[in-house]
């Protein structure tokens, strides 16, 4: 594997029309969930990407396990529970793009995962572990199953990327800063958001609050600020890289997800850092285009056209 995650598959119900869920009488049933999202990302973008994951043993999880192995995601690490209902999430979309999430996961399958269950075999053959904020924020055991995660990846000499990707409906803020804090010393690269910044340090600032970061050990701090581009810092140098303007916004979940893979891969194909972030504005910047968690997840050939280093004969 190049990069391995750990998370919680989700169906997403998404609506057929724009604006309040209270109004909303149609949806369409995809699949969702911030680290699934992200293995999907990089596997159309080429790289080998693996997901360790429990679903329920229904008809829901099994459709899961049908989508994201015909993304050439390798699920060999994910498990179908008896007794256990696949997490479910709604959403709701308004006309300039915003959304909205209502999620029913308080008894998700990956519930039933311990530290243990982690098996360091599959982990030895990867490069990169991407975990987010989402997992732990579901359930206390799942912040022991990251943990331990964490601890493997290090011992094997992995590279610990990490968004927090605060959901504020799942946990408290103190909640989510306790964590994230905790395992900060253990991140190698770090994909935050502007908000997250405030969140986390409580401060705006985001060149302190990139000397902070790096202060925890860090090696590369990506700030992502939507439509003003993202910052990216090795500790020596500083790259403000501006936003590509999407061709429509039609939808802005799973762009952040789009983002850590364009950044994962470019990263691994050996690009500098800040032609990491570059391609990791394009990738986002096509996700936003389309509808859904992941229906916007471009391949590498698209993404090199967005950025104008390709072109694309229409006919």
């Amino acid at each position: 594997m190049d990069v391995i995650t750990i998370g919680d598959g989700m169906i997403a119900m998404c609506p057929i029309q724009k604006g309040p869920i209270m109004f909303s009488n149609t949806f369409e049933r995809k699949v969702g969930g911030a680290e699934l999202n992200v293995a999907m990302g990089c596997a159309r973008l080429g790289l080998k990407a693996g997901w360790i994951s429990r679903l329920g043993n229904d008809d829901f999880g099994k459709y899961i396990l049908k989508i994201i192995r015909g993304e050439d995601v390798d699920i060999s690490e994910v498990k179908l529970v008896d007794g256990y209902q696949t997490s479910v999430y709604f959403r709701e979309v308004l006309s300039d793009g915003s959304s909205r999430s209502f999620y029913y996961r308080e008894k998700s399958p990956t519930s039933t995962m311990n530290p243990e269950d982690l098996n360091e075999e599959y982990f030895k053959n990867a490069k990169i572990l991407h975990i987010t904020g989402v997992f732990p924020s579901i359930n206390k055991n799942n912040q022991s199953v990251i943990i331990e995660a964490v601890k493997l990846a290090k011992k094997l000499n992995l590279t610990v990327s990490f968004d927090p990707n605060i959901r504020l409906k799942m946990w408290t803020k103190k909640e989510a800063k306790y964590f994230i804090q905790s395992i900060l010393p253990s991140v190698d690269i770090l994909l935050i958001g502007d908000e997250e910044v405030e969140l986390l340090l409580e401060d705006t600032n985001i060149e302190k609050a990139i000397e902070t970061f790096h202060g925890y050990g860090i090696e590369k701090v990506i700030v992502k600020r939507g439509a003003k581009g993202a910052i990216g810092s090795d500790g020596k140098n500083v790259y403000e890289v501006p936003a590509i303007k999407p061709k429509a916004l039609v939808d802005t979940v799973g762009a952040g997800d789009g983002f850590a893979a364009g950044f994962l891969t470019a990263l691994l194909k050996g690009e500098t850092l800040e032609n990491c972030v570059r391609f990791a504005n394009a990738v986002g910047s096509l996700v936003v285009g389309v509808e859904g968690d992941n229906d916007g997840l471009p391949y590498y050939d698209d993404v090199l056209v967005h950025l104008g280093q390709a072109k694309k004969i229409e006919r």
